[in-house]
């Protein structure tokens, strides 16, 4: 079984917060089910398992409950004999956003609390938003996402203590010995082509046949299309379009997506005209949406610029079946003719996103773009960071210049590569890309950014 931080949350929560019902949210075919349901029935005797989207498209026994007592009674008529009293019985309400009326029911269901409960969804950002009323103060959400890289170094037979080893390394700001460099390039060039799919890492493990496991990738990425047609009938192809689009956008220059391209017969829409498209694919969990900063500032959430928007697809081995399918040659030899930037840029989108990191990239027409920034809480500002995938590293202008402009009052800013040296230059850290596993919202970045400013030179 493959280990997902997140079942330690999910067993925490039903141990320690009775009061509350858990929706865990996220996009479809990342192994929501299967956490949910292997951590329930180790806690619950008794353990009753719904799944609704199965519900609506069946026999449709919950489509019209409208009170406690008929949901009570529909409940009984397909689980009667496996229901006890609270404390030794949940009831797991999968793809609860296939009915958004019982949403609102949880408020109900979890103050009459005659069963624990639990949900998940994979649309459940947009049924949110459909929901008449959100049970505010009864329910908590977390989010989950494909395997990460250490979840992936773990099911590949990495050590917990080997990994905890590296986390101190990257907090001292060391390198790695050589050997252990080439072993993680190695599994992070696996990883690029295996992505976080629960499926697809299980299939690799499996058999190590790129085409089986491209197999898959190629059919979730079609599942992932056909689930926009459950969108407004007459926007679904256009949410598609953006879809299909993701990949080719960066390869652009600015890496976003070209309204003009969306719908060519309507080339005078403007980016505004497509927001609930953009909205519906994050908000379903199959991209990630990562949004510009002109002016930087902590925290910067209140510096966004709404209109310039980049889309990433939530998992990287997605991207790399669609850009080279079953030819592993550009990720595992870096052709020198293949720029892997979008790659690399993906990987540390999804790296930073499912560690509750918020997306931003720095836009200024005059000063150019970075990759990425994202909010330094120890010091209450802004750290940058640019990924490289080539040997030409140490080449960014743009970052320079942000670094070079004292209204930002930035310290030191971060570049990824594949260098497998640990080294400071001026106020720029260069680290291995791989690195980016042990960056998170709780990350001690005074390992990274001292509290002495460091002007550049």
């Amino acid at each position: 079984m493959l280990y997902r931080k997140i079942a330690q949350d999910i067993e925490s929560f039903l141990l320690n917060e009775p009061q509350k019902i858990l929706l865990v949210n996220g996009a479809r075919q990342i192994g929501k089910s299967f956490i949910i349901r292997e951590v329930c029935r180790k806690l619950f005797p008794n353990y009753v398992e719904l799944n609704l989207k199965e519900d609506q498209e069946g026999a449709q026994l919950f489509s019209q409950v409208s009170t406690t007592t008929d949901f009570y009674l529909q409940l009984s008529v397909v689980a009667g004999a496996q229901l006890g009293q609270r404390s030794d019985t949940i009831v797991f309400l999968d793809e609860i956003q296939a009915y958004p009326h019982l949403m609102t029911m949880l408020k109900f269901l979890n103050v009459e609390g005659r069963y624990r409960y639990i949900a998940s969804g994979s649309q459940l950002g947009v049924a949110l938003a459909q929901t008449a009323s959100v049970p505010l103060g009864s329910i908590a959400i977390r989010q989950m996402y494909p395997l990460d890289f250490e979840e992936f170094l773990l099911a590949m037979n990495c050590s917990a203590e080997a990994i905890a080893s590296m986390r101190g390394s990257f907090e001292r700001m060391e390198s790695l010995s050589e050997p252990l460099h080439n072993y993680m390039m190695q599994q992070f060039r696996t990883y690029l082509l295996v992505g976080g799919m629960p499926d697809a890492v299980n299939k690799f493990i499996a058999t190590h046949n790129i085409v089986h496991v491209r197999q898959i990738q190629h059919d979730i990425h079609y599942l992932y299309r056909i689930d926009a047609s459950q969108y407004d009938q007459q926007r679904r192809l256009v949410i598609r379009k953006v879809y299909d689009l993701i990949p080719s956008a960066m390869e652009n220059r600015h890496k976003r997506i070209v309204i003009s391209h969306i719908e060519h017969s309507r080339s005078h829409r403007q980016f505004t005209d497509y927001l609930d498209e953009f909205e519906y694919l994050t908000n379903s969990g199959i991209a990630l949406q990562v949004q510009a900063i002109s002016n930087p500032k902590f925290p910067l959430i209140e510096s966004e610029v709404k209109n310039l928007i980049k889309l990433y697809l939530n998992d990287v081995g997605l991207l790399t079946a669609i850009l080279y399918d079953t030819n592993i040659q550009p990720i595992l030899h870096t052709e020198p003719s293949i720029n892997l930037g979008s790659v690399y840029e993906s990987v540390v989108a999804q790296e930073l996103h499912a560690h509750g990191l918020s997306l931003h990239y720095y836009d200024n027409k005059q000063r150019g773009e970075v990759d990425f920034l994202i909010d330094d809480y120890n010091h209450l500002s802004v750290l940058p960071i640019e990924v490289k995938s080539g040997k030409d590293y140490t080449v960014h202008s743009a970052l320079n210049t942000f670094l070079s402009t004292p209204d930002y009052h930035i310290r030191r800013a971060v570049v990824l590569s594949n260098e497998p040296q640990v080294l400071q230059r001026h106020n720029i850290v260069y680290m291995p890309i791989y690195y980016v596993m042990f960056f998170t919202k709780s990350t001690n970045t005074d390992c990274i950014i001292p509290p002495i400013y460091l002007p550049p030179s």
